[in-house]
């Protein structure tokens, strides 16, 4: 997949993101054997197991604030981004979100994607 074809799907994948269509994007954007994983954690590994876990995350959230890319880039099948979100988690806390997403692609789809962030700086009241 040529540089500017891989920038066009992270840019489609973002704008999903940012539309709140994160279940949606899992389907059009992530291979059935991608692995997932956060920091340090043991990785998550197949499509249907990821949704799972993103169901999870998303049923703490009670209200999106927003998703905001700082910066992104595209390689050789590579692509990053710096993004912050912040939503408001069903016990009412504020959360602030920074994190950086490198996710390795194939035929058009993620592979494998790490999430890196400062876990203990997420939560602000």
């Amino acid at each position: 997949m040529s540089a500017v074809a891989l920038h066009q799907r992270l840019q489609e994948l973002l704008t999903s993101i940012q539309q709140g269509k994160i279940m949606d994007a899992m389907k059009e954007f992530y291979d059935t054997d991608t692995v997932m994983q956060d920091n340090a954690n043991p990785p998550t590994k197949g499509l249907a197991a990821n949704m799972e876990r993103e169901k999870q995350f998303l049923a703490g959230v009670k209200e999106w604030k927003g998703f905001q890319v700082l910066a992104s880039g595209v390689g050789d099948d590579v692509t990053f981004y710096e993004g912050v979100m912040d939503f408001i988690a069903t016990n009412g806390q504020p959360v602030h979100m920074e994190q950086v997403s490198v996710a390795k692609w194939k035929n058009g789809k993620i592979v494998s994607e790490r999430f890196y962030y400062d876990s203990g700086k997420q939560t602000s009241s």
